[in-house]
């Protein structure tokens, strides 16, 4: 199979359970989590998709029934083309799905900062632990219930922090999202402005 043929097609040509998935960009596709690592093997080993670009996620927010995805971005060396993959998580609030590691052993870095920022347990894993947080943090801070401002937290070292007395303090960011003034000067040069610019890290917040 070449490396220029229809990613979907090829998919399901050896995955049946696999649909297509609505995109702006590059072609996508949906997978059940027991049968992504061999779809993405398929694509690696048949579709000439060899290099694993990025290893993300989705929360789709509490309540939601298949609330986490991890998507995969996939390119082809020899075609200079990506495909994007998704599958949903098992496990609802303590979401988990297959490593590839196997597969890709760069996904190893990728698969800790999902655990670590959205808490989803990549089984067959070689050394799951978080990669940006410390041991023993207790949030995962990209899921949709963590407050943009951050929450105060102990410091990982408990004899520092029993010292000193310091917290890690929330991070208000200057109101909430950054966005960038528009029409005015080279955005690429832009100081971020936030959006709400009636509190910050020096006044509380409004009620």
């Amino acid at each position: 199979m070449s490396a220029s043929v229809d990613p979907l097609a090829a998919t399901k040509e050896l995955i049946p359970q696999a649909t297509e998935r609505a995109s702006l960009d590059h072609p996508a596709i949906n997978v059940p989590a027991e049968a992504v690592v061999e779809a993405l093997r398929q694509l690696r080993d048949r579709a000439g998709y060899d290099f694993l670009v990025d290893l993300t996620a989705i929360d789709q927010g509490e309540g939601v029934a298949d609330r986490f995805t991890v998507v995969y971005h996939l390119f082809s060396t020899a075609s200079s083309t990506y495909v994007r993959v998704a599958t949903d998580c098992r496990g609802g609030a303590a979401p988990v799905a297959p490593s590839v590691t196997a597969l890709w052993p760069a996904a190893d870095w990728h698969e800790r900062e999902a655990f670590d920022m959205f808490g989803i347990c990549f089984e067959g894993h070689p050394d799951l632990r978080r990669i940006l947080m410390w041991d023993g943090y207790p949030h995962h801070p990209l899921r949709k219930e963590f407050p943009l401002a951050g929450v105060e937290t102990q410091l990982p070292d408990l004899e520092v922090a029993a010292e000193t007395g310091t917290k890690v303090l929330p991070a208000p960011m200057a109101g909430g999202p950054f966005v960038a003034s528009s029409g005015e000067m080279n955005l690429t040069e832009a100081e971020p402005r936030a959006k709400d610019e009636s509190w910050n890290e020096s006044n509380v917040k409004p009620e």
